[in-house]
């Protein structure tokens, strides 16, 4: 049973809340007419390409049952692809192909479906199986993103993503997040997925959990997380700071990823990103939000571009800056805020 936890405990910690998360970020920061754009994939892509942000080649799109015939003749032509609900959310309903073998398409997980499965599953897909309230919705075939030979050795059967809280167009806490077997080769931390907390200056590991425990090693590889190191760090963190100006939405998490050849990249964005990150970080948010919000940076009062706002970012953000390790969070407090 989680044991009650005071709010000056909280407090001491910098830890943000749910209620001040909704109350003092989400509500006062984020326009919802803003909200299409990262609650329906589709939107974010188009809006993300037209700002030129690198993004997955969108390879179709199928808005309707009888369009099913068609993508699957498109499909014939790509080995490799990604299919996506427009609406869904947590990683649900995200069909990875890597291969093909005769008229079988191979999963990620090495699993195997025929072409009327796939059709199946597009149809679903369409009628809202996994979309957010059972909408009707629209699938997406994305090129697959080709995991970075820097994360051989942490990847298993899924793709490692960067979450970023991008607040004001300021960067202020990231993590990586790792698929395992437990998680089903999903980069959800509530499945078992790995957290890395990530320094904000380097681009480097500072702490790791796994189901809210503090571990040193990658559950399933044994491969050593404190010897992280995220490649092209600054350009992902412009890629992300930029997503301020695209969305006009000032409490944003971005989901960025590292491609083998094209280097960051933007797969989603969101206006409610949850409070985990500062389980894997092993730290705080509300310092680093306030001292945002000290700068007078209020909508429009900012003059600061990306890159600039980066550059702040990494000297006031870094484990430089405060000249420690983190400190470890009581358990109860990681159940509470990935429960």
């Amino acid at each position: 049973m989680l044991e009650w936890i005071s709010p000056r405990q909280l407090s001491g910690l910098g830890i943000l809340g749910m209620n001040a998360r909704n109350v003092s970020y989400i509500a006062r920061y984020n326009e919802r007419s803003q909200y299409p754009l990262v609650d329906n994939k589709l939107n974010t892509k188009l809006v993300a390409a037209e700002a030129q942000l690198n993004v997955p080649e969108l390879l179709h799109v199928i808005h309707t049952q009888h369009e099913i015939g068609r993508a699957r003749e498109v499909l014939t032509q790509h080995d490799e692809f990604v299919v996506k609900p427009a609406q869904g959310s947590g990683g649900k309903g995200i069909l990875v192909i890597v291969g093909r073998d005769g008229d079988e398409l191979i999963k990620s997980n090495g699993e195997r479906i025929t072409d009327t499965a796939l059709s199946r599953y597009l149809s679903n897909v369409i009628a809202g199986l996994h979309s957010l309230g059972g909408r009707a919705d629209v699938a997406l075939v994305e090129q697959l993103v080709r995991v970075s030979d820097d994360f051989s050795d942490y990847s298993v059967e899924g793709v490692p993503d960067i979450r970023l809280i991008v607040f004001l167009g300021y960067p202020v806490m990231g993590m990586l997040r790792l698929a395992t077997k437990a998680s089903d080769g999903k980069a959800n931390l509530h499945q078992g997925a790995v957290g890395v907390g990530i320094d904000i200056a380097t681009g480097k590991a500072l702490s790791a959990v796994q189901h809210n425990r503090v571990i040193d090693r990658h559950p399933d590889t044994g491969a050593l997380l404190s010897e992280i190191s995220i490649p092209n760090w600054r350009r992902l963190l412009e890629q992300a700071a930029r997503c301020f100006e695209v969305t006009e939405l000032g409490y944003l998490g971005t989901d960025m990823v590292i491609d083998r050849d094209r280097g960051p990249m933007l797969l989603e964005l969101n206006a409610r990103p949850g409070l985990a990150i500062q389980v894997a970080n092993q730290c705080g948010l509300k310092p680093r939000l306030r001292h945002v919000e000290g700068l007078g940076n209020r909508f429009g009062r900012d003059r600061r571009g990306p890159d600039a706002r980066v550059s702040y970012a990494m000297e006031h953000f870094g484990m430089s800056a405060s000249s420690a390790q983190p400190s470890l969070f009581p358990p109860e407090i990681n159940q509470l805020l990935n429960p």
